[in-house]
């Protein structure tokens, strides 16, 4: 079966560990686009092999400095480029994306277009007081008190939407992102069946 997997959730719900731990269990790249805008910014492609990808992450660096999102049509752009590569053939999880109810809707054209189609979105719900304190206990230098509870709000303002396109679409698996890692991976792949 090839797996095309989602992850939503908020800052500090488990999301880039459940991916990467699917990653490794279905043999699958990860198509990290806050990783791919990292690299793309900090300019360390160094053979990645990503060219075009890396021309993008250039232009969306000064969305990025400033804290904003990066426009819709770059980061649609952005996956276009990097789901047509030969190694997401075989299947992907996608994490850090779609962020915008608009954005999953071009996902499904996209996929329509390359013939495939996603299986799961999969959200990972955790209380907001957990997305807080997880988030402020990494230490990552932009996990700041004002800016994680800000994270949180943007987090439901845009996420809601989304997770309602998906149900509307019998896409979303809801699963309890509040306990331990392999835990919620377990839960994971019982609903995958």
């Amino acid at each position: 079966m090839i797996v095309r997997l989602v992850i939503l959730g908020g800052s500090g719900s488990g999301k880039s560990t459940q991916a990467q731990r699917l990653c490794k269990y279905f043999g699958v790249p990860l198509i990290s686009t806050g990783e791919i805008l990292r690299d793309a910014i900090s300019g360390d492609t160094t053979g990645n092999g990503y060219g075009e990808l890396n021309d993008l992450g250039r232009n969306a660096q000064p969305y990025v400095i400033r804290g904003e999102l990066v426009p819709d049509e770059m980061m649609i752009e952005f996956i276009k480029v990097r789901l047509s590569q030969q190694d997401a053939n075989c299947g992907w999880v996608l994490e850090g994306y779609p962020r915008t109810a608009f954005q999953a809707e071009e996902l499904d054209f996209l996929l329509d277009n390359l013939g495939e189609k996603l299986n799961w979105a999969i959200y990972l719900q955790v209380p907001q007081v957990v997305m807080v304190s997880r988030s402020l206990g990494r230490s990552l230098p932009d996990d700041q008190p004002e800016i994680v509870q800000r994270r949180v709000e943007l987090f439901y303002d845009r996420t809601i939407p989304i997770l309602e396109y998906y149900d509307r679409r019998r896409r979303l698996l809801t699963i309890n992102g509040d306990d331990s890692p392999e835990q919620v991976q377990h839960n994971i792949l019982t609903l995958l069946g």
